[in-house]
């Protein structure tokens, strides 16, 4: 057994009309699918949501989910906002400039380009609060990414054993830290 690939990734929303036109606006994905019910299928209890769905490329599909009867959404408070996040990847680093300043030139606040070596980002928040990355690969990535595979299994362990950044990988972000 194995899996194929990601279905779908479901996020909640505030609004799901300003959801799907904010994400079409300012990452140009199209508006795929909607599902609406009064009872939620796996459960059978009586919820009424909004399920949509937004196409983000190569059969990824980002979804949302509307409950006009739960309480205002809100996120972990032990949780840094930096760590729960959905990231996009794009075609190269012309591309990631030019969807910063997209964002820019629509009043979104844009953090980066942060340099993590075997991938360079952007970050950014959705109208529902959700943190949003876009990355593109860097032209040395293929052997970067060897390099980590190496360590890997014996990152983890030392990781498991002592809870502290093991420095089997410190060179990663060394250029990124060193602006700082």
């Amino acid at each position: 057994m194995k899996i194929e690939q990601i279905h779908h990734v479901a996020y909640r929303c505030k609004d799901a009309k300003e959801t799907v036109e904010w994400y079409g606006k300012m990452l140009n994905m199209d508006f795929v699918l909607a599902i609406a019910e009064d009872h939620v299928p796996s459960t059978h209890e009586p919820d009424p949501y909004m399920h949509l769905f937004l196409d983000a490329g190569n059969g990824n599909v980002l979804a949302f989910f509307e409950l006009p009867t739960k309480p205002e959404m809100g996120r972990d408070p032990n949780t840094p906002k930096w760590v729960q996040h959905i990231a996009f990847k794009v075609k190269d680093r012309d591309e990631l400039i030019a969807f910063k300043n997209h964002l820019e030139a629509n009043g979104v606040e844009v953090l980066g380009v942060t340099d993590h070596s075997i991938f360079h980002s952007i970050y950014f928040f959705d109208p529902n609060g959700h943190r949003v990355e876009l990355a593109c690969p860097d032209p040395e990535e293929e052997a970067m990414l060897a390099r980590l595979d190496s360590v890997k299994w014996d990152m983890l362990e030392e990781w498991s054993r002592t809870k502290r950044a093991p420095q089997h990988a410190d060179w990663l972000h060394a250029k990124e830290l060193s602006k700082g």
